[in-house]
């Protein structure tokens, strides 16, 4: 205890001296490192030491930290949670594993530890348990926080899994990192967050701006988490580059709406300016990428693949969503419709394809064999966008959608009712029905130049 004060107390003297507190590792609070002792306590007596420096850097070795082993009250373990910090706090793995012990209770369960599989009725005494709320979690700093080169490892497989609570989901948090009202930079870097009970990665931003304030999301990996691979619900000015969301629901549990990144704004947030470049959403349980709740709008995609196996690829009705020279494997729907332009979902040199090779499984969700549903698409913009459906899939069903310069084609006999406003010069070619658009530009339907016309 003596060691642990004086720990401490160097640690704040030297915050108080530098802007830059003391580099401290697990090991010094007791951690072994060896994947088999439970180093919890370690890393929450670890998490003390910085909050009370007010700052700090957390350095671990490439090991395996075994956490997350309840006591006899069955509290979750606190594990690396750094709060109310006005300097730098820095999280370096180094290539460290974070694992999850096995045979952790989550989900519902009686006063005996016995699974509670019935609906939750008022004074029946279940227990709604959870190995720990994050691995690590980051709220209500001020100074800029770091997190780098580190593998968070849930182990769901190895949990036991009580009822359900929230319907027929486990909506009890359990996350890999999470990010909760820092007003001050954030950075992660090559997190690889895999197997978490509920989300791989959660954001809860400030809902405000800043000068001189960045939040920069690089390389993360997000597999096979239960509810999300990134679940955003708050926040402005995120970046999100060079990252991959696949897999969430995967393993022995699936909690709604299992989707590989969810932008939903809660509790009167909002949700700006998120943008999204070079990444992955593939072979989700939900939906690949999902903007349908709350306050959120101008979320930018660029140079993304999604792709849907058993789910839709994207969900998108939020206003000013823009995706930009993207691939589509499997079937879209929605697009938010707006009576102005700048507000309605738009798709730029995007490719929409059924190709059974670019999917993880060789599976392409195909809704009704129709590779994009938009039965509401007032502006919504397709602009030089080619659709190439060479394996049973049908080309767009729409109703009030632009397109602009796009080529479409497919080779299943199905008739497609593409429909909208026709723009510049179009080519489609299969047995598609274009009645009642509007041809402004040229309309090569299967070879022959279709009248300029109002509605038909």
């Amino acid at each position: 205890m003596q060691a642990f004060l004086a720990l401490i107390s160097a640690s704040t003297s030297m915050a108080a001296r530098s802007p830059v507190a003391a580099t401290l590792t697990p090991e010094q609070f007791g951690a072994r490192g060896d994947g088999r002792t439970d180093d919890s306590a370690a890393f929450a007596a670890l998490s003390d030491a910085i909050n009370a420096a007010g700052g700090g850097t957390i350095a671990l070795r490439p090991t395996t930290y075994l956490v997350g082993t309840l006591g006899p009250d069955l509290v979750p373990r606190r594990l690396l949670e750094i709060r109310g910090c006005s300097s730098a706090v820095r999280i370096n793995g180094n290539g460290a594993v974070l694992r999850c012990a096995s045979r952790q209770p989550y989900g519902a369960f009686t006063q005996e530890l016995r699974p509670i599989t019935e609906p939750a009725k008022k004074g029946d005494g279940r227990l709604l348990l959870r190995p720990y709320a994050a691995m690590v979690l980051v709220e209500d700093c001020s100074g800029p926080v770091a997190i780098e080169n580190l593998e968070l490892d849930g182990n769901v497989s190895g949990l036991r899994i009580g009822g359900p609570h929230g319907g027929d989901s486990w909506q009890i948090g359990c996350w890999g990192v999470g990010l909760r009202n820092n007003g001050g930079s954030e950075r992660i870097v090559n997190v690889w967050a895999h197997d978490q009970a509920q989300d791989g990665f959660y954001i809860d931003g400030v809902d405000s701006d800043a000068p001189r304030v960045t939040r920069e999301l690089i390389r993360l990996r997000a597999h096979r988490n239960a509810r999300q691979g990134l679940s955003l619900v708050g926040g402005r000015g995120y970046t999100v580059t060079a990252s991959e969301f696949a897999q969430t629901g995967r393993k022995s549990i699936h909690s709604a709406p299992a989707a590989g990144v969810d932008i939903e704004a809660q509790r009167g947030k909002q949700i700006r300016r998120i943008r999204f470049a070079d990444c992955t959403f593939s072979d989700n349980h939900g939906c690949g990428l999902v903007a349908d709740s709350g306050d959120s709008a101008d979320l930018s995609f660029s140079r993304c693949t999604f792709v849907g196996t058993t789910n839709w690829s994207v969900w998108a009705r939020k206003p000013a969503m823009v995706f930009e020279h993207c691939r589509f494997v499997g079937s879209i729907v929605h697009g938010f419709a707006d009576p102005s332009p700048a507000r309605a979902t738009r798709f730029s040199d995007c490719v929409f394809t059924d190709e059974p090779a670019l999917s993880p499984t060789g599976m392409v969700y195909l809704r009704k064999n129709i590779i994009a549903h938009l039965p509401y698409a007032q502006n919504v913009l397709f602009d030089r966008c080619r659709f190439r459906l060479r394996h049973g899939g049908v080309l767009p069903w729409s109703v009030g959608p632009i397109w602009r310069d796009c080529s479409m084609s497919q080779t299943s006999k199905q008739i497609a009712h593409t429909r909208g406003t026709f723009k510049g010069t179009n080519r489609i070619d299969g047995p598609v029905s274009t009645a009642k658009s509007v041809i402004e530009g040229m309309l090569y339907l299967n070879g022959r130049l279709l009248p300029r016309s109002g509605a038909r």
